[in-house]
C-alpha cells in the first residue's frame, strides 16, 4: 500500500519533475511531458510505456490495469491501496525515462532479486533516473 502523499513525494523526487494541472487533475511532468496523473485520491495513471504497462497489468492485476486512449495502450492505472512501493517506483522510473528530454529511453530490466513476477522479467541492475548516462 502506498498513500497518495507518498506517491506524490516519489514522483517529485525524480529529477526536474514539476506538478501542473491537466484538465482539473494533478499531473506530473518532466520536460513538458506528462509521466503520471492523479486519476483519483486512490489511483494514479502512469505513462510507463506499452511493454511495461502490459507486463504490470498481467503480473499484478490486483494493483494495475491498462488504460487505453484512442485505441492504444497509454497508461497503467495503479491502485495505491494495492500496489507495493517498489512496483510503483519501477513504473514511475520507466515513465520518467520515457518523458525526460534526452532521456535514456527504455531503462534496463528490473533488478533480478525482485523476481520475474514483480513486473517484467530478469536482467541487469536497474539504475535510478539520476544515475542515467547521457551521450
Amino acid at each position: 500500500m502506498v498513500t497518495l502523499d507518498a506517491a506524490v513525494r516519489q514522483v517529485l523526487d525524480l529529477p526536474e519533475v514539476v506538478e501542473r494541472d491537466h484538465h482539473g487533475r494533478r499531473s506530473f511532468r518532466v520536460g513538458g511531458r506528462i509521466l503520471t496523473t492523479v486519476w483519483s485520491p486512490r489511483e494514479l495513471n502512469v505513462m510507463a510505456g506499452e511493454a511495461r504497462i502490459l507486463a504490470a497489468a498481467a503480473a499484478h492485476p490486483e494493483a494495475c490495469s491498462e488504460v487505453r486512449w484512442g485505441g492504444r495502450v497509454s497508461a497503467v492505472r495503479v491502485a495505491l491501496d494495492r500496489v507495493d512501493a517498489e512496483l510503483l517506483e519501477d513504473l514511475l522510473d520507466h515513465a520518467w525515462r520515457r518523458a525526460a528530454p534526452g532521456g535514456a529511453g527504455e531503462p534496463p530490466p528490473l533488478r533480478p532479486e525482485l523476481g520475474p513476477d514483480h513486473c517484467l522479467t530478469t536482467g541487469g541492475a536497474r539504475r535510478r533516473p539520476a544515475d542515467r548516462v547521457t551521450v
